[in-house]
């Protein structure tokens, strides 16, 4: 209510909406809220111009710390050319400025599938689902450093603060899993570069943030096993519930307080479903090692996992999922970057692909095979790219100027390519992308009308794709 409402005695002021809902109209307010609420339609745009759900999920395949697009999805045959040659342009300013000259990329490529869709032989398994990728060449960051970068990939805003991609659409749509929030990281390879706040709620109530779980671990979330009797745990719970409840009466209309009982009643869920969901012995060994989960190599059998969980969460209405790299064994402490080769990218970055390569293929197969990938967006994506100019003899530095990501899922023009960067593959000159665009149209394929999703803090009212962001309609089926 308004300031002047307040000072001229409005009837109605300083009344709870928690209290009003439920004392007015003999309660339907409140019963009408707790539906919408349940269903998660709170985001959802109305009438003719709403846009129509395609998918209901989302995984986001994060590959922090930056992949070459020009080693992976964008082939440029003149760095073979002129390999070795100064560039031919100016250059602009990178994270450590010891530029080199331009180097070929160590990986051919290939036209993959009945589209031809170029794929570099980096990702082998994933060139199988080359009709399934709509893969964006023009893509772009304002930010050069690897946590200002993974805040504007997650967040759209650089800085810290506010909420991730993950927590607006928790906030919009709600979770279709009881037992479970709406956004999931599985976090077995650690925070990236800018720490666990990338993964925040921000503004918006914290019942949205990330809930962190680790698969690995042998308690995948911290305290989820209760510490006593099952039956003394839920007598406990019923008190509490009650307490609760006369705290919140008498408190009135808290949104903190509100964020934090649902915290903790969905943390009870946890208890009984997390120990259970983590537990893959009912999976076949076929699937596990669809997965890549009979690999010699750790990391691909623990991405695969992650994999493989996502596509349980997806099974059990979880609204966003995200994966995380594993550092690379060759160099363990590089925690949250670990496709970052300023040096020894061909061994850096066939390290990383051989890792998330087989289990990214393979879920996109299984999704396929139990009718989940019509109704799944699978969004592959780093922070920035690299350069097509050397750092030392054999590394790239960072490139936010040009690069690629990729899509795939329900709604989406698979087998296709949208946008193009320069020859050399460093700016992007053909219908440049940002992350606003890349979310306006992940909550597009939603059901969800990226400009109406709004959230007012600090006087303004903020959105994920701010005021820049547009739906991508030509990699749309």
């Amino acid at each position: 209510m308004s300031n002047d409402a307040r000072r001229h005695g409005v009837p109605g002021w300083g009344i709870p909406r928690r209290r009003l809902l439920t004392g007015a109209s003999t309660g339907f307010g409140a019963m009408a809220l707790s539906a919408l609420a349940a269903r998660g339609d709170l985001g959802h745009a109305s009438g003719d111009s709403a846009p129509k759900a395609r998918v209901r999920s989302v995984i986001f395949c994060f590959m922090s710390g930056g992949v070459s697009a020009v080693d992976s999805f964008d082939p440029k045959p003149r760095l073979a050319i002129d390999h070795g040659k100064p560039m031919p342009v100016p250059v602009r300013p990178t994270m450590f400025n010891a530029n080199g000259t331009i180097m070929a990329s160590p990986w051919e490529f290939r036209r993959r599938g009945e589209s031809g869709l170029p794929v570099s032989e980096l990702f082998p398994h994933v060139a199988d689902c080359a009709d399934d990728l709509a893969v964006i060449r023009s893509m772009t960051s304002p930010a050069n450093e690897h946590a200002q970068a993974n805040y504007h990939l997650h967040s759209g805003f650089s800085l810290a603060g506010h909420p991730s991609a993950g927590a607006w659409m928790s906030y919009g749509l709600g979770s279709d899993c009881r037992e479970m929030p709406g956004f999931v990281v599985l976090a077995g390879g650690g925070a990236p570069l800018g720490g666990v706040g990338v993964y925040g709620s921000g503004y918006l109530p914290a019942t949205h943030q990330a809930t962190l779980l680790d698969p690995a671990a042998a308690e995948p979330i911290a305290n989820i096993r209760p510490r006593e009797p099952l039956f003394s745990q839920e007598a406990r719970m019923r008190v509490v519930a009650r307490l609760d409840r006369r705290h919140l009466a008498i408190a009135g209309d808290d949104p903190r307080l509100e964020a934090a009982i649902r915290s903790y009643e969905t943390a009870a869920r946890m208890q009984a479903a997390v120990p259970g969901f983590v537990d893959l012995a009912d999976e076949t060994a076929a699937t596990k090692a669809l997965y890549g989960m009979d690999s010699p190599v750790r990391e691909t059998v623990e991405y695969g996992r992650q994999c493989l969980l996502a596509r349980r969460l997806v099974e059990r209405g979880v609204r966003f999922i995200e994966l995380t790299c594993l550092p690379r064994p060759a160099d363990p402490g590089q925690i949250g970057n670990p496709w970052d080769q300023h040096g020894g990218l061909r061994a850096g970055h066939a390290e990383m692909a051989r890792q998330v390569d087989q289990p990214i293929a393979g879920l996109i197969h299984d999704l396929k095979a139990r009718g989940l990938f019509e109704e799944t967006l699978v969004v592959w994506a780093g922070e920035f790219g690299r350069t097509p100019f050397a750092q030392g003899s054999d590394g790239r530095d960072h490139n936010p100027f040009g690069f690629s990501v990729w899509i795939a899922g329900g709604g989406v023009k698979g087998g296709s390519i949208y946008g193009a960067t320069d020859d050399l593959g460093y700016h992007a000159v053909e219908h440049p992308v940002t992350v606003h665009h890349l979310w306006a149209t992940v909550l597009h394929l939603l059901g969800v009308d990226h400009e109406k999703l709004t959230y007012r803090f600090g006087g303004r009212d903020f959105r994920l794709s701010d005021v820049h962001g547009r739906v991508i309609h030509d990699i749309l089926a």
